[in-house]
């Protein structure tokens, strides 16, 4: 009893020695497809490993349901940290329901905010996003509630004081003992042939040879005694549950996942539940979100943009990319912790993608096109100074709705009498929090813009800079660079057209003279900065200046035009003292870029904003976030320490 199938059914096979190859091969074949399957849903990875104290738990979302304002089909996407998921499309209808799941992992310095997004699937190659929500889940699991359920207001994109809908969601705590029945339950069902929740003994030492360790492999009559506590001859459900659980903590059965693949480390049960509960997040009952996605935007696209991946036109990925990989910019925000994609016109990318990515392009440049292009920025200029241009707002607003926060705007869009006038906005007061502001000691990001930072200039040519004659003293010109900041640590600050388009200073000092650099109107769009064939930091035309500094001695500054922007307008002057987070100046109309050089040594810049940077992998920052820490100490160097100056006669 307990060496042949759990049912008795009374059926003769071939003798165990003959069955076992054919047998141990299509349960491992089994296992291989599950994992397969898996690795076409979600593309997520749990090789990080956590200390307990940076564990929160895990999430278990269900989106139920939705109440919009018109009838369609609805997709819905959840976006956290560098994932998203999408539901199913739902049936025609003003109230669509899904019941789809997932499990997020939750750190505490991690994402915790979750975004909700709501789409209408009505074309062909890209779906139209109607409302969202963001939810801490961490506050929402924390809360003083009896219920798991949740409604949540969907916000229109465009106007934030505006709700186009609501949605229903579920979510609660992963349960590590339910987590560990769920997780026998998946490999049961995966080599219990004949499908009675419970594992013969023949069944059981399938499975364990299946996963493929040795040690286990020879003592699987003893491991299914073990298992067997009440002694029928089979190994029920609990019973698996539990000596998985007690094996892994003491003597693995499993070197590694039978659903991934990817090794599981023994005695370590945080990491262990941890990797077991989001590998096993299927089996539930309910639908299960698809993933694979890094943000709602790709998530939501139709069957045209997914055939023009396959033909490798378009692809999703960050990191550095060139050429055709680069027809998405992903970014990710410092605030919310998540990806997000830049929104750029498709005709935009593909022109900038034939000058900016190709010899024959950069060839017509040094062939009178950069004139022409430096003639087109101009007149491009003088019309966005006109009456006429202001007609363009509004298209323009719509185009940036989930990107431009009108709400922080000073003035109402009536104010404005030109485009070029909206470009250089204000914001209201108190719109954009300065850290630190009494430490001079932590500088600040100087612009609602995306952050590269490097620690060398060396790190910068590794990572992001693929210029071929890019170098500091190229930057700063011969009559501002010095030797210290040759080996100093650089950040580049790029604005998109978008963006908040005043620059504020990242520290506290004496303005320098400021030193006019002519030169270019390149893109500062990372496909020509990535591009081998082209110089923008050290062609385009620049403004540079000196900041003198107590804390940080001094800080280069340059700010950079492009494309479409010919204007560059200070509102500080030689020698005045600032204060970090105050008004430098501003860009007018298109996309811009500032670069601070410190001196070697000066600054110990923010550890994400370096880890994102060696990944190639700009971050989404607003004006006032900290950048860094001087590493000096006080009157190391920068202003004169006065209480160490002594006069003589």
């Amino acid at each position: 009893m307990g060496h042949g199938s759990s049912k008795e059914d009374g059926s003769s096979s071939s003798s165990d020695e003959d069955a076992k190859p054919s047998r141990i091969s299509r349960v491992k074949h089994r296992l291989r497809r599950h994992r397969l399957r898996r690795r076409r849903r979600s593309d997520s990875s749990h090789k990080k490993l956590f200390a307990a104290e940076d564990f929160a738990g895990i999430a278990h979302l269900t989106l139920i349901n939705a109440e919009m304002k018109f009838k369609d089909k609805w997709l819905a996407c959840v976006s956290f940290g560098e994932q998203t998921f999408r539901t199913n499309v739902s049936t025609e209808t003003d109230k669509p329901v899904w019941n789809c799941e997932r499990k997020l992992l939750l750190e505490k310095n991690g994402p915790l905010v979750a975004r909700i997004s709501v789409f209408e699937t009505n074309r062909l190659s890209k779906n139209n996003l109607i409302g969202y929500c963001e939810i801490n889940l961490l506050d929402y699991l924390t809360q003083d509630s009896d219920s798991d359920f949740g409604t949540f207001d969907l916000i229109d994109p465009g106007s934030s004081d505006k709700v186009v809908g609501c949605v229903r969601i579920s979510c609660n705590v992963e349960d590590p003992i339910e987590t560990e029945k769920n997780f026998a339950r998946r490999i049961l069902s995966i080599v219990d042939y004949d499908e009675d929740g419970k594992l013969s003994l023949s069944e059981f030492s399938e499975l364990i040879n299946a996963f493929g360790n040795n040690l286990a492999a020879s003592k699987k009559e003893e491991l299914f005694k073990a298992a067997d506590k009440n002694g029928d001859g089979v190994v029920s459900l609990d019973e698996l549950a539990e000596l998985l659980a007690l094996q892994q903590e003491t003597e693995p059965i499993m070197n590694c996942c039978p659903v991934c693949g990817e090794v599981v480390e023994g005695g370590d049960k945080l990491n262990s539940l941890i990797h077991l509960s989001l590998c096993f997040d299927e089996g539930t009952g309910n639908q299960v979100m698809t993933g694979g996605f890094l943000t709602d935007k790709q998530a939501s696209y139709g069957w045209m943009f997914k055939l023009s991946e396959w033909a490798h036109f378009s692809s999703y990925r960050f990191g550095l990319n060139s050429g055709s990989s680069a027809s998405h910019i992903l970014v990710f925000d410092r605030k919310t912790k998540r990806l997000v994609e830049e929104l750029i016109d498709t005709k935009i990318v593909l022109s900038m993608r034939t000058i900016y990515q190709s010899k024959i392009g950069l060839g017509l440049m040094d062939k009178g096109a950069k004139e022409i292009l430096q003639s087109i920025s101009e007149r491009q200029g003088r019309q966005m100074n006109t009456v006429e241009s202001a007609k363009e707002i509004p298209k323009f607003v719509e185009f940036f709705k989930d990107q431009i926060n009108m709400a922080e705007v000073k003035y109402p869009l009536e104010h404005f009498k030109t485009f070029n006038e909206f470009f250089v906005r204000e914001l209201k007061p108190g719109a954009r929090t300065i850290a630190s502001i009494e430490r001079d000691d932590v500088a600040v990001c100087a612009a609602d813009c995306r952050l590269m930072a490097f620690k060398s200039v060396e790190d910068s040519l590794r990572f992001w800079i693929k210029g071929r004659k890019f170098s500091i003293q190229g930057l700063l010109g011969k009559e501002v660079c010095s030797n210290a900041f040759i080996d100093g640590s650089l950040v580049i600050f790029r604005l998109a057209p978008q963006d908040y388009h005043r620059f504020h200073l990242p520290v506290s000092g004496t303005i320098g003279k400021f030193v006019n650099i002519p030169g270019c109107l390149y893109t500062v769009n990372p496909i020509a900065v990535n591009s081998k064939y082209c110089n923008v930091f050290t062609e385009n035309k620049r403004v540079v200046t000196i900041i003198s500094t107590a804390e940080f001695g001094k800080v280069a500054f340059v700010a950079i035009g492009a494309t479409m922007v010919g204007s560059i307008t200070f509102v500080k002057k030689e020698g005045d003292f600032v204060k970090k987070g105050e008004e430098f100046g501003y860009f007018s109309f298109g996309g811009s870029t500032v670069i601070c050089v410190f001196e070697k040594g000066a600054i110990d810049i923010d550890d994400d904003l370096l880890a994102n940077s060696g990944r190639s992998l700009e971050t989404l920052v607003s004006v006032g976030m900290t950048l860094g820490v001087s590493k000096k100490k006080p009157g190391s160097g920068g202003l004169p320490n006065l209480e160490n100056c002594v006069l003589r006669n």
